[in-house]
């Protein structure tokens, strides 16, 4: 970070614009007056998918809840997930985009939904949710190209890609003002990485907060991981979300500050490709893959 980025934060916070860690402790203190986990998500959390009832129960649950439904649909619709259709019904919609994707879907739709109480702040849901479904895509395409011995279960890239950014709708939910204020010093601070702004604010970061409430629901321990690290994937806590926590990192490089402002520094590693197990002949494909990407997510929102 640069000597005037450090004087403008500092002289920020000496001058009371911007909240101590006390404000942080304050909101993490309040994770118990967060929502419960929705109980459409915990049941399909607790559903297995080889079975024909374990199917059938997924069906049933997502039929019975009208915004999951039609955002289901609406994705199988998108040419993000193939040849666009008309699509109209769920079970269609699970045969376009397989079970196990539908029901990371239906789960991190339940669980963002369950923030979205107006008015909203500067983070809001459509922009989070964009946010999400492009990097859980850009992780999708980026493990096609890891060996099936490295590659992550199919059902949680998906799930840690919509959900690694739930930190920001906590805190919105929380402490509208204060997340107000950290969206406006990372559109000031463009030079300032995320971490460093956030620690300047909060005294933690938006994973930490995220972290708290993935643990508060009793959420996979590498999911949790997921949300707390991904932007630090080599902090030795992280291995128990590997390598979901690399594959999110590389796909945020990839896709850097989409639709929310995140000072994310473009540039992957080639130890980075060869820790996810790929080969440097094969990320000019990747690249390729990932460029259509945002395009078809911003389309994806606009129809939304």
């Amino acid at each position: 970070m640069s000597g005037m980025v450090l004087t403008d934060v500092e002289n920020a916070r000496q001058s009371g614009a911007i909240a101590g860690s006390a404000d942080f402790q304050q909101v993490l203190e309040r994770i118990d007056e967060l929502p419960a986990m929705p109980v459409i998500a915990q049941k399909m959390l607790a559903l297995p998918l080889n079975t024909d009832k374990g199917e059938a129960q997924l069906l049933k649950l997502i039929a019975q809840d009208p915004q999951i439904s039609a955002r289901v649909i609406g994705l199988s619709n998108a040419s993000l997930f193939g040849a666009p259709g008309m699509i109209t019904s769920i079970s269609d919609a699970t045969m376009r985009l397989g079970l196990v994707q539908v029901k990371s879907i239906a789960i991190g739709m339940a669980t963002i939904a369950a923030f979205a109480k107006p008015p909203e702040g500067k983070f809001n849901s459509t922009d989070l949710w964009s946010h999400s479904i492009a990097i859980a895509s850009v992780m999708r395409t980026i493990a096609r190209h890891m060996p099936a011995r490295n590659r992550p279960q199919e059902d949680r890239i998906f799930l840690a890609g919509l959900l690694h950014d739930i930190g920001y709708s906590v805190l919105n939910y929380l402490a509208r003002d204060l997340s107000n204020r950290l969206y406006e010093k990372l559109n000031e601070s463009k030079e300032a990485s995320l971490l460093e702004v956030e620690q300047a604010l909060l005294g933690a970061s938006h994973g930490e907060i995220g972290a708290r409430l993935a643990a508060h629901w009793g959420l996979p321990p590498e999911i949790i991981a997921v949300i707390r690290y991904h932007h630090q994937p080599d902090h030795p806590d992280a291995a128990i979300g590997q390598p979901l926590v690399r594959l999110i990192n590389v796909a945020e490089k990839m896709l850097p500050d989409y639709a929310i402002s995140e000072h994310v520094i473009d540039g992957i590693t080639e130890q980075e490709w060869l820790q996810l197990g790929i080969e440097t002949a094969e990320i000019q494909c990747i690249a390729e893959e990932v460029a259509g990407i945002a395009e078809q997510v911003q389309q994806l929102a606009n129809a939304a």
